[in-house]
């Protein structure tokens, strides 16, 4: 008993040195490079899913394994840890700053809640529903981006207004006159009191519960359960089941953020490298209940928050102004039907992205001013006192360091698959499938494109499988069609983890889920995502796309299909 009690108390030290070891007959005896790059998949993906490391630092192994394999040279795989991705990431984090310490985003929380109530049903579908239309136009990382922070705030909100509730339960059975818990009252012009100590931590978060844009670390605190009393035991209850709906919130604006990005073509980046194989495809969009007692005490608690919020101040209203104007360079970019402004630099078109008019409206958080004017104590001299709207030390410290290395270390596998050649070695073994019924060969392509894409990044996928489903196709004689759309639409399920794709790594970084509560969600939805695509594509995507003639622009191969439906 005491060795199994050791191997129990070390079980995470043991799988971080035996997962290297059991896998390392792998590039010992075929001696390639895809299967040292596999390998190096092999061990990041696992201490991944089992958090053996932190993530950050099971992120950073490409980082010395890649050189030491010979796949990529040190320089390499450095350059694949910062991209477009994170000097987006830098521009959003300026602005959920701005909303945090100005407490904007209490503000528009509250709001939202008054309006649509505390029922989670409805809030959840009402942040699906935004979410998924935002993601429609903008990008997922961007839809996911500006959607969080009004999901954390909400939840928070409801957190304090069910402990509201429960104080005035106590008083009114007590039969005494406890005071509600209170929030911050002065808000206005002055900063979030709260927001002083998380300026100390530059480099990390407190463990403030109201903590928008920081990771927050839960302590598990167990204690003796049973022998609570019953109105405790009640509220751990309670609160045991708002955090499990609060992590169906998160798991909701990610995967919303994604689905929302399939239904056009500039939704995605999968869906435009599929495009530019294709340019004869011009639209792809074709493709009262009574409010128990709780439920009117925690919406009346909500309504005097939303009024200690008082007018809206400067800061606020500038926040505001900027994230609408961020929302628009976004939108008017390169919206798709219409020339956008990135037009109007034609020779350098393709180098403008989100990123810019993020890191644009990002840099003017750092130079307007926060407050207008102030006056001397004798009231009489008039000076401006020039504070930004956020200084370095508070991006800093809601700077989400761990989940940029994160994402970091995805780019590298995924640099690494295709350098390496693993990812075409993957994809050639599809030719075989030439022989197998036409459903079953989609299936197949499915699947495998779906359990890549988890682990390489969306565009290089499609741009792998793209090539080698399409002679595929025209091998057998089949509409190219039949089999590269659900291909493509497939690329884009990347539900299982944070680092498949920014809008994960987004959710993730605010500390509600773990890379457990995505696998286990994310796998049913991958399941039914392949489900409804295959329904598709057998049905009603037949006809608008006529997809069992053979078109005029695909090579016409000499080839009996032996395939069948």
């Amino acid at each position: 008993m005491k060795i199994l009690s050791y191997l129990l108390a070390y079980r995470r030290f043991l799988l971080i040195v035996l997962t290297p070891l059991l896998l390392l007959p792998l590039p010992l005896i075929i001696k390639t490079k895809e299967a040292e790059c596999a390998y190096t998949l092999f061990v990041v993906a696992i201490f991944w899913l089992t958090e053996a490391l932190p993530l950050a630092v099971s992120a950073l192994i490409p980082a010395f394994m890649f050189p030491l394999f010979g796949i990529m040279s040190s320089k390499q795989v450095a350059s694949a840890y910062f991209k477009d991705f994170h000097l987006l990431l830098i521009g959003v984090i300026c602005l959920a700053t701005s909303i945090e310490k100005w407490n904007l985003h209490k503000r528009v929380a509250l709001k939202m809640v008054m309006l649509v109530g505390v029922n989670p049903a409805w809030l959840t579908l009402g942040f699906m529903v935004s979410c998924a239309f935002l993601s429609m136009w903008l990008s997922n990382t961007s839809a996911a981006a500006m959607v969080m922070p009004i999901v954390e705030a909400v939840a928070q909100q409801i957190i304090r207004a069910e402990a509201e509730a429960d104080e005035l339960e106590m008083s009114c059975c007590n039969g005494s006159t406890n005071p509600a818990l209170e929030l911050d009252e002065n808000i206005g012009e002055q900063e979030n009191p709260d927001w002083k100590e998380k300026e100390k931590q530059v480099n990390g978060c407190n463990n403030n519960v109201g903590s928008t844009v920081c990771p927050v670390e839960k302590e598990n605190e167990k204690g003796n359960e049973q022998n609570l009393p019953p109105a405790e035991a009640e509220r751990k209850s309670r609160k045991d089941k708002y955090s499990g709906i609060f992590k169906v919130m998160c798991l909701c604006v990610a995967y919303s953020a994604t689905i929302g990005g399939l239904t056009t073509i500039t939704g995605t980046s999968t869906n435009l490298i599929f495009t530019e194989h294709f340019n004869s495809f011009k639209n792809m969009f074709k493709c009262g209940k009574k409010k128990t007692a709780r439920e009117k005490a925690s919406s009346q608690v909500i309504q005097e928050e939303y009024k200690k919020l008082g007018p809206i101040s400067y800061p606020e209203t500038v926040t505001l102004v900027l994230f609408i104007l961020m929302t628009l360079l976004w939108f008017t970019r390169d919206p798709g039907f219409i020339p956008g402004w990135s037009s109007l630099f034609p020779k350098y078109k393709s180098y403008i992205t989100d990123s810019t008019a993020a890191l644009v409206i990002g840099l003017l958080f750092f130079i307007i001013p926060a407050k207008t004017l102030s006056r001397t104590s004798n009231g009489e001299n008039t000076v401006f006192g020039y504070i930004p709207l956020i200084t370095w030390k508070e991006f800093q410290s809601c700077m989400p360091w761990e989940i940029a290395v994160l994402v970091g270390g995805g780019f590298a596998l995924a640099d690494g698959c295709e350098v390496s050649k693993l990812s075409e070695w993957v994809a050639s073994k599809l030719t075989p499938l030439g022989s197998l019924p036409l459903w079953l060969i989609i299936l197949i392509s499915c699947l495998i494109v779906t359990s890549v894409t988890e682990v390489a990044s969306n565009p290089a996928t499609i741009t792998i499988f793209l090539p080698i489903l399409s002679p595929l196709a025209e091998a057998i004689h089949v509409n190219p069609l039949f089999i590269l759309i659900p291909a493509t639409l497939c690329t884009s399920f990347a539900f299982l983890l944070p680092v498949a794709n920014p809008a994960n790594a987004i959710v993730f970084s605010y500390g509600h889920l773990t890379i457990m509560d995505m696998v286990k969600a994310g796998l049913g939805i991958n399941i039914i995502g392949v489900a409804v695509v295959m329904l598709a594509i057998m049905t009603w995507i037949v006809p608008i796309f006529d997809l069992y003639t053979y078109p005029s622009w695909a090579p016409n191969i000499s080839s009996t299909n032996g395939t069948g439906l």
